[in-house]
């Protein structure tokens, strides 16, 4: 079982310090289920490599388990790939090895183990019994470029077909405590087997190891599950206590919040007047496929269902709870057959890589950035603009010089709770016109709401196309 990490840092050669391991010395570890060795097939300036390769006890893994029977499955025990194929028994190398470099310390390089550097993992054989396609939806939306090489099950009998193993490289620019961490979690979720018993310290090591990552993950469920062992009360425990760093419920952050923002607008009925315009815009693009992103409980899928011309209609957000609520007030499980088939709820982050965003004619982010950090913006720019890159986007967001209006809104304060920020006129354009340069779109800009004067429309609206 063989893992390399290679960085191409200058100086290269610091990944020893990284991983604490010297690039010089070939080191052996004890595991409770064989050993592992640490080398470094290649150390320069320019490029260097470190390799850990598990050598698993086969002969061990068929003594019986405490509580396992003494005559079940021996077959499926001396017959298996365990020993080759990159799973649980890796994660537990990788901690046990790493266990320095997975908590990001590095007493030689501390601001470089905090420091995002290009770094490419390869695995010769990674499990995946549902195809290469899981691989990707693990992998891709942590912003990894991810090569998959496919297997047969035996080269001497092609009539097999292909192995459920494949070879994977994986390349990013990432800290490398971040790296290890989705490997810890990820290669346990593609084998779908652990080797050890599952118990309430399990949710505790998800947490810990997919802090800052899981949360906006777009199979976060699938991820949990798996990585759970299925174990219902276990999956329940994690989903609950995932998002914003176990703070807060941020639904009940994001509902309190909304509603505020309801009372302010209301008397405007600016929420209305948001749906007339986009509708309007989508009409004059002429796209028949539309992405929702940030959904929230639908109140624009309602629109876009009633009329035929949207043909294929997807609503994503990153809230379980808004997507419940949103599948219960469409009335999705009574729908007509042609109605549900034109309409796709799915949980997702507008800041992770994610192929189901591709493929649309236009996409609708309806008071949505706000919500994003400022810092993540660049990630929410290039999935959109970069990766899905639909014909057409268009965004709305709050106009922050109209606040001074609201009479019940004190002075420097957001209308919702969970806003990131609230741009003035210029700072949207700014922004906007900026991410149309860079990834060759058109933009022009439109108030919503009445117009004031000196402080503009309440919402502004910019329409990118291609």
């Amino acid at each position: 079982m063989l893992l390399t990490i290679t960085t191409t840092h200058r100086p290269a050669t610091d990944l020893g310090y990284l991983l604490h391991k010297n690039p010089g010395r070939f080191q052996s570890f004890t595991l409770p289920f064989g050993r592992a060795d640490v080398f470094y097939p290649e150390a320069t300036a320019d490029r260097c490599t470190a390799a850990l390769l598990l050598d698993i006890d086969p002969v061990g893994l068929t003594r019986p388990k405490a509580g396992a029977s003494s005559n079940a499955g021996w077959l499926q025990q001396y017959v298996n790939d365990r020993p080759y194929v990159a799973s649980s028994y890796l994660s537990v190398g990788i901690a046990s090895v790493f266990n320095s470099a997975l908590a990001g310390n590095s007493r030689e390089r501390p601001e470089l183990a905090q420091q995002a550097i290009p770094l490419e993992a390869q695995l010769p054989t990674v499990p995946s019994r549902e195809g290469p396609g899981l691989i990707r939806q693990l992998f891709e939306p942590l912003g990894y470029a991810v090569e998959i090489q496919e297997h047969a099950l035996d080269a001497r009998f092609p009539e097999w077909g292909a192995s459920p193993g494949f070879g994977v490289d994986l390349k990013g620019t990432v800290r490398l405590r971040d790296l290890l961490a989705h490997l810890y979690i990820l290669l346990p979720v593609l084998d779908d087997a652990k080797h050890y018993w599952i118990g309430d310290d399990e949710v505790d090591k998800l947490l810990r190891f997919a802090a800052g990552w899981l949360s906006e993950h777009p199979h976060q469920e699938l991820i949990s599950a798996r990585y759970l062992k299925r174990q219902r009360s276990l999956v329940r425990q994690a989903l609950a206590q995932l998002s914003d760093d176990n703070q807060a419920d941020p639904d009940a952050v994001t509902e309190r919040g909304q509603h505020d923002e309801e009372r302010l607008e209301n008397p405007l009925r600016l929420g209305e007047q948001r749906i007339q315009a986009v509708l309007t815009a989508l009409r004059e693009t002429g796209a028949t496929r539309v992405l929702d992103l940030g959904c929230g409980e639908g109140n624009l899928l309602r629109e876009l269902l009633r009329e035929p011309a949207f043909r294929s209609i997807t609503g994503v957000d990153v809230s379980h709870r808004a997507l419940e609520t949103a599948h219960a007030r469409l009335r999705m499980d009574n729908l007509p057959d042609a109605q549900r088939e034109r309409i796709t709820l799915f949980q997702g982050s507008l800041t992770y890589q994610d192929r189901r965003l591709s493929g649309y004619d236009a996409a609708v982010g309806m008071e949505v950035i706000e919500h994003i950090d400022p810092s993540r913006l660049d990630a929410m720019e290039a999935v959109l603009f970069g990766v899905a890159q639909p014909g057409s986007v268009i965004i709305t967001t709050p106009n922050s010089e109209y606040n001074a209006l609201f009479e019940n809104l004190p002075p420097g304060e957001f209308r919702h709770r969970d806003h990131r920020f609230e741009w003035t006129r210029r700072q949207f354009q700014d922004w906007a016109g900026g991410v149309a340069g860079r990834r060759r779109y058109d933009v022009r800009f439109q108030g919503i709401g009445p117009e004031h004067p000196a402080h503009g429309a309440p919402t502004q609206m910019g329409v990118f196309t291609r």
